[in-house]
């Protein structure tokens, strides 16, 4: 899919400013019309970025008339990209029977599906629900899990085309997840990855990584020649540990694209991805029409409505690189 193709299908987000941010539980006041949602959120606490995205949610439910206090309860659990944490949040949050659940990620997802046929379950930043087994279809769910998804499989190619675009000395290009939190276990992305690598000629390098140590071993390696390039697949793993990712390329000179826009806004060199701020606010209308009676199955997933190009000039700079004049033109954001 070609990028302009994707500004085409961009919309005006559903609501601008600032988000107001509820507490990780709201106490609301026990009673009739008192209505649960519980949150499982696959990224970590900690992050800005994150409980930004989480705080957009809540305040379309605040205009939609949800309030902590009066109407409301929400319970928020952090699993900060760990499998592990996101099984024993999603046991613990069902157990909570909740009104409907807001699932961040594929993992998560998966990790409630396993506990719950029953309950209500709104994703986001899910990239293949149909291939994951949440739902029959993305018209018809047919379930209780729908949601919206944040990416096509397609971007795998895309990626790399920006990147060469960019840094054209590129002839050995990694894509980097964790098979335990990307989407199909890294598959989803791989076949567009290679076939772009092909028609550039491109060495393709698949790193599957668990950790700190393993993401710096296949960043050094592809440091260690001329020619090394870094493709980050949209993970949630690889999104909380972006930070020391950024670092690492920086610090043995690999350029690197990233799926979420506030990674070339913390240092990296570009990226190509979904709106999350969009992606959670329009979640919360889902949320609305579930707890006044509809059913996860009638209500149709998804798709993105606004992807963002984003490029760091000054990291660039510090590569080497010179970003095209026809490349800055059509980037959402250029940071000088």
């Amino acid at each position: 899919m070609s990028f302009d193709r994707l500004r085409r299908r961009e919309f005006i987000s559903l609501l601008g400013g600032a988000a107001v941010v509820w507490p990780v539980a709201v106490h609301a006041q026990q009673g009739d019309g008192v209505r649960r949602i519980g949150v499982l959120m696959g990224w970590a606490e900690s992050d800005p970025e994150a409980k930004s995205d989480l705080a957009a949610f809540v305040r379309v439910l605040e205009q939609l008339g949800w309030a902590g206090g009066r109407n409301l309860r929400i319970d928020t659990r952090w699993a900060g990209g760990n499998a592990d944490q996101m099984r024993t949040f999603a046991k613990e949050l069902v157990e909570m029977q909740p009104d409907v659940i807001l699932a961040n990620t594929t993992p998560v997802t998966a990790a409630l599906q396993r506990e719950t046929q029953r309950i209500p379950i709104v994703f986001v930043v899910v990239s293949d629900p149909v291939g994951a087994g949440f739902l029959a279809s993305l018209p018809r769910p047919g379930g209780n899990i729908t949601g919206f998804i944040n990416i096509e499989s397609s971007l795998g190619g895309k990626w790399l085309e920006l990147l060469i675009e960019i840094a054209p000395r590129v002839k050995r290009a990694a894509i980097m997840f964790n098979p335990d939190t990307a989407p199909g276990g890294g598959s989803y992305f791989l076949g567009p990855f290679e076939a772009a690598a092909r028609s550039f000629a491109v060495e393709p390098i698949t790193a599957p990584v668990r950790s700190d140590a393993e993401i710096e071993k296949v960043i050094t390696q592809l440091g260690r020649e001329s020619g090394g390039g870094l493709v980050l697949m949209t993970d949630g793993f690889m999104f909380v540990h972006r930070k020391s990712i950024i670092s690492l390329a920086a610090r043995n000179n690999v350029p690197a694209i990233y799926a979420e826009s506030v990674s070339a806004k913390d240092g990296g060199l570009l990226s190509l991805g979904a709106n999350y701020l969009d992606v959670f606010r329009r979640a919360a209308p889902y949320v609305d029409r579930i707890l006044k009676g509809e059913k996860p199955a009638d209500l149709p997933v998804q798709v993105p409505t606004k992807f963002e190009l984003v490029i760091n000039l000054k990291t660039a700079k510090a590569l080497g690189l010179t970003v095209p004049a026809t490349l800055q033109a059509v980037a959402d954001e250029v940071i000088e």
